[in-house]
């Protein structure tokens, strides 16, 4: 079989020192297949996208239609694009509260600067407040409300007049203030290790946001289209934002994110500047017509409220001496073993043994586990029994 591991190291930019270097010659349901034929399983679906399983046959024939009726034909917002409007429409129907209006783009990162710029717009405030331990992405905006000041620290100058509080410490909300445009926060910490909010946390953040007239802005980009066992993690927790960000999930597998809010608050972006925000090739109607598609199956059969059982069906399953607990809701778990270098021999000797899982940008001492939503009982208790002895063979 012929590899291309010898040119992704020439000639593809990396990102770290040390990548997987595992090679995909396809991807069917919850598995990854090599060019060797090994098949493995998925427990990391692209970091949360593949919620329907790889190669979802209604999204891919979604995906060849739209391709033969139309690709790019203009810059996002300008003309009238039928796979746009009726996958906005369609998300304004799924949404909570009043964020019935949707800005298309690219990813997880550009939804997220473009939130920061409505709050700012529309509030007329610079200040925004943020989480330790949150990511938002890697732009210059995303990474300055991201983490804190260690995970940008190469980057600095930053976005100026970003602030920080600890998740899940109400001690902290004297420092929302009215000079804040927004507070960006996740409804489940993702990246610091699928951190959940505590108590009323939410709750009494979103009554500081009103007391403040401070927009809320909540990243479901990890979260969202049934991650953790609702539609929208906000529902779980009753909680609605002035402001949704969208991503990874949103696109069945192709490159999409949104943010969404009020029509009163979106429309700030009409005018005074026009085109203040905009975006080449932002909700791309192949992207949109596989959304659609996802959110079809998702939806019609309520396939993400399986995820609760399965995830307590992973929690049962996944029991050595050396797992200090398994954390997270639905099929967003993260298996503490707090050592980042047991973590790192393990999914070695996982991915060796069939099973691909990862760790966290923040927590390099728990293994992520977020497979497809699909992912089946069996599937399950295969993968973990691999987990587990993996740790085994890792701690000799």
């Amino acid at each position: 079989m012929s590899s291309f591991r010898g040119l992704f190291f020439e000639h593809l930019a990396q990102t770290s020192e040390s990548p997987s270097g595992l090679e995909v010659e396809k991807a069917e349901g919850v598995y990854l297949f090599t060019p060797e034929g090994e098949k493995i399983i998925d427990l990391i679906s692209g970091i949360s996208v593949s919620n329907a399983g790889h190669g979802n046959p209604e999204i891919v024939e979604a995906i060849r239609e739209q391709a033969s009726k139309s690709l790019h034909i203009m810059a996002y917002g300008e003309y009238i694009q039928p796979p746009q409007v009726k996958l906005a429409a369609r998300l304004s129907e799924l949404l909570p509260g009043d964020l019935a209006s949707v800005f298309f783009v690219n990813s997880g990162s550009e939804a997220v600067e473009g939130a920061l710029k409505l709050a700012k717009r529309y509030t007329g405030r610079c200040e925004t407040v943020a989480f330790n331990n949150s990511y938002h992405g890697s732009t210059h905006g995303a990474m300055s409300v991201s983490c804190g000041q260690s995970y940008g620290r190469a980057f600095r100058p930053l976005l100026p007049g970003t602030r920080f509080l600890n998740f899940n410490d109400l001690s902290g909300f004297s420092n929302i203030t009215p000079s804040a445009a927004s507070v960006i926060v996740e409804p489940v910490q993702g990246e610091a290790g699928v951190i959940p909010p505590e108590g009323d946390f939410l709750q009494k953040l979103r009554e500081r946001c009103d007391e403040t007239g401070t927009l809320l802005i909540f990243d479901e980009v990890q979260t969202g289209f049934g991650r953790t066992g609702t539609l929208f993690a906000m529902e779980k927790y009753g909680v609605v934002p002035d402001i949704v960000v969208l991503a990874k999930g949103l696109g069945g597998g192709m490159p999409l994110g949104a943010f969404a809010s009020s029509p009163e608050i979106m429309s700030v972006l009409k005018k005074d500047p026009a085109l203040g925000h905009i975006t080449t090739f932002g909700g791309h109607p192949v992207s949109c017509a596989a959304s659609l598609a996802f959110l079809d199956y998702l939806t019609r059969g309520r396939i993400y409220e399986e995820a609760a059982g399965k995830g307590e069906l992973f929690k049962k399953l996944l029991h050595h001496e050396a797992i200090r607990q398994v954390r997270g809701d639905g099929l967003f778990l993260a298996m503490e073993l707090g050592d980042g270098d047991l973590v790192k021999k393990a999914l070695k000797i996982a991915l060796e043994k069939g099973v691909a899982a990862d760790w966290f940008l923040f927590d390099e001492g728990s293994v992520r586990i977020a497979p497809p939503l699909i992912i089946t009982e069996q599937q399950i208790r295969s993968a973990a029994g691999i987990l587990v002895e993996s740790i085994d063979q890792a701690l000799k």
